[in-house]
Parts: C-alpha cells; sequence; structure tokens
C-alpha cells in the first residue's frame, strides 16, 4: 500500500504527528529526522550521516551505547524514559527496527510532549 504513496507525502505525514523521529542506522549513523516545525530537540541537515554518539551529551553516552548494544543483542525490544524539560513533560522511547527475518535494521526514537496527554480525565467523545 505504501509503495502508491510518494515520498514527499509520506513525509509530510510523519511530519503532521505531534512527536518527533529520528533513525539511526545499523552502524550508529543519524540517517533521517522528522522536520515538524515545532521539534523540541531542533535538528540541523549536518547531522545527517554522523554518529549518534557525537548528538548526546557525553554524560549519556553510556546510556545510548547499552540501549544500542541491547536491541543489536535482541536483549530489549524498547527503551523508554521520561523527563521534565523547562515546561515540558517528554516521553522517549527508542525501539529496534528489523527487517523481517530479524535482522537489526537500526533504532528509532520518538519523542512526544506529554503534559496535556498526563491531564486527560474522564473521557471526551468524538466531536465533543
Amino acid at each position: 500500500m505504501l509503495e502508491k504513496l510518494k515520498i514527499d507525502l509520506i513525509e509530510k505525514i510523519i511530519d503532521t504527528l505531534p512527536l518527533e523521529m529520528s533513525f539511526i542506522d545499523a552502524e550508529d549513523r543519524v540517517q533521517y529526522y522528522s522536520k515538524g516545525n515545532k521539534r523540541i530537540f531542533k535538528r540541523s541537515p549536518a547531522v545527517i550521516g554522523k554518529k549518534v554518539q557525537n548528538c548526546h551529551p557525553q554524560k549519556s553516552l553510556d546510556k545510548v551505547n547499552a540501549i544500542l548494544e541491547d536491541f543489536k543483542n535482541k536483549k530489549r525490544n524498547v527503551a523508554e524514559f521520561w523527563i521534565p524539560v523547562n515546561d515540558m513533560f517528554l516521553y522517549i522511547r527508542y525501539f529496534p527496527v528489523e527487517d523481517e527475518n530479524g535482522k537489526y535494521l537500526g533504532t528509532l526514537e520518538v519523542t512526544q510532549e506529554i503534559s496535556k496527554i498526563k491531564t486527560i480525565e474522564g473521557e471526551k467523545r468524538l466531536l465533543d
């Protein structure tokens, strides 16, 4: 089904989502990031092709490397954490991306600002 969609349309769809995504390949190099106009962690085109280890603070490198190694060795299928940043509350998740045979292709990082989501109570139905 996706083969009928053009790449630029797929990119617009992804950029419309209320989250940001980055993809690093099996060699830990940044290959993609969503470009929504409300990005929390700003990215520059210069980051493409760089090792992800060069895009994180030194103090978190051991954790980044441990997550990537766990994904490559199939020890976990998600890594997640949440942190307050200024007036936001961020939910950050990492997922291994694999082909149909289970070969590790890289890691998808998904970051979402969830302050409003955390306040939801009760229910709201469509068009309420």
